[in-house]
Formats: C-alpha cells, structure tokens, sequence
C-alpha cells in the first residue's frame, strides 16, 4: 500500500482500523518528502526525523489505549509559513523575521493540533505573503510540480505544492487574494475559501477591519476539504467578527459523506467569464473553464451567462485601498526603519507606502462601495434553489497560465499592460470583498499541458452548500487525475 496515494479520509479509516501505524504513515510522507521536495522547494523548516517518528509512536500508543485525538490522528502536516506554530520558526518569508519561532499555535493550527496531527515542519511562501508566486530571499522559489519552469502560485504555494505530489494529507492555507484558489488551480488540486469569520483568526492585531484574509483548507478530494473545514471552523471568543456555531455537519467521515451526497440536477451556475471584456485573459483560460461547464451541463446543471451589475473600475480602487490599509499593520513598523525598509521587496513597499499615505475618507469611500458590491454580488445568488438568480458564480481562477518561474508577476495580457503586481489576480476580488464562500476545482488542462482552475462562488454563509456543489461537480472530472503529479 502507498500511504501517501490515499485521500486524507481514507489515511484517517485505515489508521483507526489499525492496518498500518502512525509510524509507516510518518516515514512514508517523510521519504516522499526526501524524494520530492528538494526539486520542488515546498516543504520548508523541516523538523528532525527522529524527533517525528517518536510523536508517531507516541500517537500509536494512544490508539493501543483506545483514544483517538480525532480523524487526523498520526497525520504528517505542514502548516503555511504565514500562520504561527509554536516552537517551530514562523518566518513569512521575510528574512527580517527569519529567525522568529513563535510561542503559541494560531488558533486554526491549535485546532489541527487537537484532532491528533504532528506538525511536521512549514509550506513556502511569498515574502509577507504578498504576491501570487512563491519566492522569497529565506528558502528560494517553489515550482509548479507540473513544469518545474513555471510558478505554483501563491501565497499558499508551497502547501498546494506539497498537496499536489503528495508530501502531505491535507493542506491549510490562507486567502486575500486568491491564495487558496490560484495555486489550487495552478497544480490541479482544490482550494476552498471559507465565509468572512467562519474560520476565526487569533493573535491578529486588527479583528474588526482585517476580515478579508482568512485561513482555509486545502485537499485532493471535496472530502478531505470538506473534514479539515469542519476542524478549522467555529467560533471563538477571541475572535469577535466569527461565525457562530460550527459545521457540524463535518465532524465526522460518515457525517461529512451524507451531506455532500448529491447531483447537480436543478443547480444554476452564473459564468461570469470575463466580466464582459473588463478582464484580460490569456488564450485558453475562457475555453478550459467552459468544458468544465459543459461537463456540468451532462450531469444536469444548467449554465447562466450572467454580468456583475457594478462599475468594476470603482471596485477596483476601493479593492487597492482596502488592501494597502491591510498591509500596514505589518509592513509600517519595518517601512519606517531605514535599515529594515531596505529588506522589503518593492511590492511590498508599494503597498505600505500607498496605505500610508491614505486618508480616513480614503478608507471611508472604500468602506461604501465594498458594501455596494455586496448588496450587488449576493442579489444575484438564490437562496435555497428557490426563486430567481443562481446557486453558484462561476470566474477563472487566473487570467493567465503558470507562467516563467524567472519572472516576478505578468506585466501584460495580450495587449493589456498590468498596472499593478497583482492586477492578473482580478478575478478573485469579487468572493473576498464580499465575504463569500469560494472553491477552486480542477478545471482542465490546456495545450501545454499545464492545469487550470474554476472558481464557484456561493451565497452568504452557504460553505456547506457550496462544497455540495463542489463534490457533485467533482463527479465529472475523474479523468483529471486529481493530486496526483
């Protein structure tokens, strides 16, 4: 048996059946660790071998005992180098903060810690996280496993990476810009974004306004998405923006079985496309998208071109102040420091500069219009498959292939000049400015044999239903050969 070919939600069964130990799980994903990642660099700050072969054993024992810490019991995880672990350096790629070990889990780890996972070691990111490419001046680039001259995406490219050639289980990741969602479609893998608060974040110095980024789950199955949601989600009284409650329904393998047990028939998807020309998007990206569409069609969907009823230049503006007023909490301190400002990659820069020279009325008008767009965006989804609108949106994940690992971001979309390091990114704004739940699925492959993703947006709060979809959806594309490179 190949331990690491399994979907995380067979790993948990046949660990609690006792047909293979913690340890054969720990030394599989650990050698294929050793085989894999020093051509693909997604793995970083390992921890020492035998150190993790004696927490397996010790994981082995509690089973002999008859205790299970929950369904990641033994699993192998590496924790995105963003969020904190405690004892094990957290150092966002920045090498400002390269030697930085944290003294407490964030609270999404604590909670993958408490279902019985052994953190292992961390994912690569870009430098602060910013940037859809994963490169940094502490570990080097990490590389699209599909052409290893090509990007994987970002910022959680190193755990899609690791997810996609099997290093790990299951991924966690975080999302502003598309983090989950691109490097998912990039590597052929599924990414999910959760609704704004339902995974809550602490320490965070901003937990009133900084409710755009979120953590989320990353796997090879809508399963295994849908069971790490369910440890990661819930609220906390920490966090005072979280959801109440917590997704049950994804407690358990057999409970998060029945309730993605469905079809698509009936369900109205809304292709959003290229926002009626406003988008830029390479060859191919559309079409790849479209055949993940029809498929969607045979199973019983039906596919509604819809247009985004907003002035997409006004989202826009208010999306780049919002997120440079994001930026600063973490960036201003360094900025203000010759010596350290000088350690900053120029996106970096560029975003703590502009938020720094913003105004309260700035940051006002931006508020205004982000509330617009919600009023907007979510009167176009249905509520429970009744009445007018659609169950889902549909947009790219990108608007561009992988492209050169030797370059920093797209400077052009055909005849279209990008104004920014990350306006290729577009596409992802709308989920996240709303607060929507959003999934990456596999969508199809294009002439160079490179993966491409599609995004379906659901309505507020609906993650459940969202991910319903998903698992109906994933039906249609077994012969993508999902997570498996």
């Amino acid at each position: 048996m190949d331990l690491t070919a399994l979907r995380a939600s067979e790993l948990s069964e046949v660990i609690h059946d006792r047909e293979v130990s913690c340890i054969e799980v720990m030394t599989a994903y650990l050698d294929r660790i050793d085989e894999r990642n020093p051509s693909l660099n997604a793995i970083v700050s390992l921890r020492d071998r035998e150190v993790l072969i004696a927490e397996a054993s010790g994981r082995d024992d509690e089973l002999a005992q008859g205790r299970s810490r929950g369904w990641m019991h033994g699993f192998p995880h590496a924790a995105k180098d963003l969020a904190e672990t405690a004892g094990l350096r957290t150092t966002m790629g920045s090498p400002l903060l390269a030697d930085q070990v944290p003294a407490v889990d964030a609270l999404h780890v604590a909670r993958i810690r408490a279902v019985g996972a052994i953190i292992i070691a961390k994912t690569n990111v870009p430098e602060f996280g910013l940037g859809s490419n994963t490169f940094n001046p502490v570990f080097g680039a990490t590389v699209n496993p599909y052409d290893p001259s090509r990007v994987a995406g970002g910022s959680s490219g190193g755990a899609t990476v690791a997810l996609a050639t099997r290093m790990v289980p299951v991924a966690d990741g975080s999302d502003y810009m598309g983090s989950l969602r691109n490097p998912a479609g990039w590597c052929n893998v599924i990414g999910f974004r959760p609704s704004q608060g339902r995974v809550p974040a602490f320490p965070v110095r901003d937990a009133y306004t900084g409710q755009c980024a979120t953590d989320g789950p990353m796997g090879r199955t809508v399963l295994d998405v849908a069971l790490l949601l369910g440890t990661q989600a819930g609220w906390d009284r920490r966090a005072p923006l979280s959801v109440a409650g917590r997704l049950t329904e994804f407690d358990s393998i057999e409970s998060a079985r029945r309730s993605l047990d469905g079809d698509l028939t009936g369900v109205r998807v809304g292709w959003l496309a290229d926002l009626d020309g406003h988008l830029a998007m390479e060859p191919g990206i559309l079409e790849v998208c479209e055949e993940a569409l029809a498929r969607m069609t045979d199973a019983g969907a039906e596919i509604v071109p819809v247009s985004l009823p907003f002035d997409h230049d006004r989202l826009w503006e208010a999306w780049l102040l919002w997120r440079h007023a994001a930026c600063l909490p973490t960036l201003s301190p360094w900025l203000r420091n010759e010596r350290t400002a000088a350690q900053l990659k120029p996106e970096a820069r560029w975003e703590a500069e502009r938020g720094m020279a913003m105004s309260a009325m700035d940051l006002k008008r931006a508020a205004i219009t982000r509330s617009a767009f919600h009023e907007a965006i979510t009167g176009l989804i249905r509520t429970n498959r009744t009445g007018d609108g659609v169950d889902v949106l549909a947009l790219p994940t990108a608007q561009v292939w992988p492209f050169s690992i030797e370059d920093r971001w797209p400077q052009r979309i055909g005849d279209r000049e990008m104004d920014t390091y990350h306006r290729w990114m577009e596409c992802t704004i709308h989920p996240t400015f709303a607060g929507l739940p959003a999934i990456s699925m596999p969508a199809g492959f294009g002439d160079a044999g490179l993966p491409a993703g599609i995004q379906l947006i659901g309505g507020p709060l609906d993650d459940a239903g969202v991910l319903r979809i998903a698992a109906a959806y994933e039906q249609t594309i077994g012969h993508l050969d999902v997570g498996n490179v």
